[in-house]
């Protein structure tokens, strides 16, 4: 099977940043094929990142290569990692954009992207996903280079803190992490944890002090009025509204606070 690199950014598609990167990157290793998850994570937010990298990666051929650039300390200090989970290797900033993916899929082996022969001759203060990221990735996928050539081992690496629900005896705490492009209201509340307080009809969904409807199974069950909820493709409670942002009408963001009780 030919090599697959996915690439996950904050460039946006207006300008040449995601075009440039696959273009090094075929230099390298011209058979490779490119996918992109997104280029459309909003400036400089590295929860984000971290959040649409985690939902995607476990969908993917095993082998792939991920290339995950949000990075708001472009030239700075911080180090670049390659990331080896025995599945999946992560090329990335380190600056927390893998918390979560190495939260389910723990790491192998890290390394510091150290070894400049693996970079392109001159490197960009302001555009390392060119000139580190995407020529680490490429030789990754060129075959012949293991990651431990990539540069020097390293046992910890930066993490953003992305709360985990709390639950108790008689119901389930937790946040709002993401809203996604339609205003669903996506929480940190896994499915397991709703179905062990009973039938959905045997519980209270309540959005910073305001209720939601009821659980239901599709979109298409959803109340004509008023915001309910549906546990979404990643196996997460989400707010949604019928053709409508949930987010908008119950005027809510991330780390909004949702409770779940036995009714």
């Amino acid at each position: 099977m030919r090599p697959v690199i996915a690439l996950l950014t904050d460039f946006g598609t207006q300008d040449h940043y995601a075009g440039t990167m696959k273009g090094v990157i075929l230099g390298i290793c011209p058979d490779v094929t490119l996918v992109d998850i997104t280029h459309d994570i909003p400036p400089h937010d590295v929860m984000a990142g971290a959040l649409e990298l985690a939902a995607a990666f476990k969908y993917f051929p095993a082998g792939t290569i991920f290339v995950a650039v949000v990075d708001p300390g472009v030239g700075s200090a911080r180090r670049g990692l390659a990331a080896d989970t025995g599945d999946y290797r992560f090329v990335a900033p380190d600056n927390g954009v893998l918390t979560q993916v190495l939260r389910e899929s723990a790491a192998k082996k890290i390394v510091e992207l150290t070894e400049r022969r693996y970079a392109r001759p001159t490197v960009s203060r302001t555009f390392e996903g060119r000139d580190r990221f995407a020529p680490a990735a490429a030789w990754l996928a060129k075959g012949g280079t293991q990651l431990a050539a990539l540069g020097r081992p390293v046992t910890e690496i930066q993490r953003i803190d992305i709360p985990l629900a709390e639950a108790d005896g008689d119901g389930v705490r937790g946040v709002v992490l993401r809203v996604d492009r339609f205003g669903n209201l996506v929480t940190n509340i896994e499915r397991k944890m709703v179905e062990r307080l009973g039938q959905s009809s045997a519980i209270t969904i309540d959005a910073e002090g305001r209720r939601v409807e009821r659980l239901v199974a599709t979109y298409a069950e959803l109340p004509a009025e008023g915001v309910g909820a549906v546990f979404g493709s990643t196996d997460h409670l989400e707010l949604a509204a019928p053709s409508r942002s949930a987010a908008d009408v119950l005027g809510l963001t991330r780390g909004a606070v949702i409770t779940i009780r036995r009714a």
